[in-house]
């Protein structure tokens, strides 16, 4: 869309669910991304010397059957076998670029994520010929987590095979409710009854982590519908729960029938009633044993279940993005590739680069970065951030913890500051007062 609609942080905007990103993925702000610093990703490849944190890669499949009423992603529904193939290929040849260069060169990625769209809209035999084309090139023996996000309606025990023996630990299903009517009302492409099979033959295959994903908010939905979609969680108890809460970005369908009502507020749940839903299903699921893990996670054993992924990118790692539209990390600098599927391979194709735009980051911003990625986690450690970036979080923003404080947000425990629980399930409406004034109030894209 051409016209730019100023959206503020939903605690100025009432309890009322408006247009516009809430959930703050990452720091500095989108919209602070730039064409000027896009060189900068080169020079950093290219210099003497390779990376020393932590790396991943990070996947990006963006064809599905549907697209959902509430997505924002950068996602096709349009195309074929042969678009398909020449994609995968566009990609293989990034991540042969990536590993040849002096940054890279040598290291061995400690997470993998295949995202979307749809990782699971790709056939057994793509899914195999593509990650072996992967390992080939950068190969994941050391890695700690392969994650890969899965539609249910496009899953069958042939497939979960394959995807089981390439070497996924954690696989997410993407089921978001249990009602057909909610699904369908929704967008999403698959129904029940596909929840119930997928989840069937995963568990049968014994998968180290099955993550089951839902969205409190949808259209539709109930206080009655959400205590089923509860105790239906409960009842297949999966190794973890994810909870988001639904928000109507621009680009999706949602906004759009906004738009053309002329209508202000989404016609969804608000955000008191979301939360509410959320800490529900966070009592319920605590009751049989579940541990709250962060804003939107609740595990069933923390010791051995982890989320690599979230943790180790939340701490400062190295992040190849690869794909359309997919967003990387690499020594401080953020960066997002084209967002036009076609542009992108034949960039690709003709060996420049496909990033479109990138931030170079100082040691303040990625200080906050981490800071406020980690108030996600319910709780942040003061001597982590102390010994790592030489910042006692006390006393930098005195003023803003004696308001959570004061409110009954915040308390202290030994080394960590902790959120309460209400804090916590509105955290992404907190963390704007941690961001240095020039990214304030900004327009939030992605």
């Amino acid at each position: 869309m051409t016209e730019k609609i100023s959206i503020q942080p939903d605690y100025e905007t009432k309890d009322e669910t408006k247009a516009g990103n809430y959930f703050v993925s990452n720091y500095p702000p989108f919209s602070f991304w730039n064409e000027q610093d896009v060189p900068c990703v080169s020079s950093l490849l290219n210099s003497p010397s390779s990376g020393s944190a932590p790396l991943g890669i990070y996947y990006h499949v963006p064809f599905c059957r549907k697209r959902c009423h509430f997505c924002y992603f950068k996602v096709y529904t349009d195309k074929n076998s042969n678009d398909v193939r020449k994609y995968l290929a566009s990609t293989i040849k990034e991540l042969q670029s990536y590993s040849e260069s002096n940054y890279v060169k040598g290291r061995k990625p400690k997470f993998v994520y295949f995202g979307g769209g749809t990782p699971s809209y790709l056939s057994a035999q793509q899914l195999e010929d593509l990650t072996d084309q992967m390992k080939a090139v950068l190969p994941w023996d050391d890695a700690e987590e392969v994650t890969f996000e899965c539609e249910p309606g496009t899953l069958s025990e042939k497939k979960l095979e394959a995807i089981k023996k390439f070497g996924v630990t954690r696989l997410s299903l993407g089921v978001e409710n249990f009602s057909d009517h909610i699904l369908e009302i929704n967008g999403r492409a698959h129904r029940s009854k596909e929840v119930f099979s997928a989840y069937k033959f995963a568990k049968e295959l014994g998968f180290e982590n099955i993550n089951i994903d839902l969205i409190a908010g949808m259209l539709d939905e109930t206080d009655e519908n959400w205590t089923e979609c509860v105790e239906q969680v409960k009842e297949l108890s999966p190794d973890c729960v994810t909870i988001y809460q639904m928000e109507v970005p621009f680009n999706t369908g949602i906004f759009k029938s906004m738009k053309e009502g002329g209508k202000l507020t989404a016609p969804v749940a608000d955000w008191p009633t979301k939360r509410r839903w959320v800490n529900q299903a966070y009592e319920a699921l605590e009751k049989v044993g579940y541990t709250v893990t962060s804003a939107y996670t609740a595990v069933k054993n923390p010791e051995a279940t982890k989320f690599v992924y979230r943790d180790r990118l939340w701490s400062g790692a190295d992040m190849i993005g690869l794909g359309v539209s997919s967003f990387g990390h690499l020594g401080g600098i953020h960066y997002q590739n084209l967002t036009n599927i076609d542009h992108y391979c034949d960039t690709i194709e003709s060996k420049k680069t496909p990033i479109r735009r990138a931030l170079l980051t100082n040691d303040e911003e990625r200080f906050i970065r981490e800071l406020i990625l980690q108030w996600k986690l319910g709780r942040v450690n003061q001597k982590y951030f102390n010994d790592k970036f030489g910042v006692n979080i006390s006393e930098r923003y005195y003023t803003v913890l004696s308001e959570w404080k004061g409110r009954g947000d915040l308390s202290e425990e030994n080394e960590e500051l902790v959120l309460s629980r209400s804090a916590l399930l509105k955290v992404d409406t907190l963390l704007h007062s941690l961001f240095l004034p020039r990214h304030r109030n900004a327009e939030r894209y992605v």
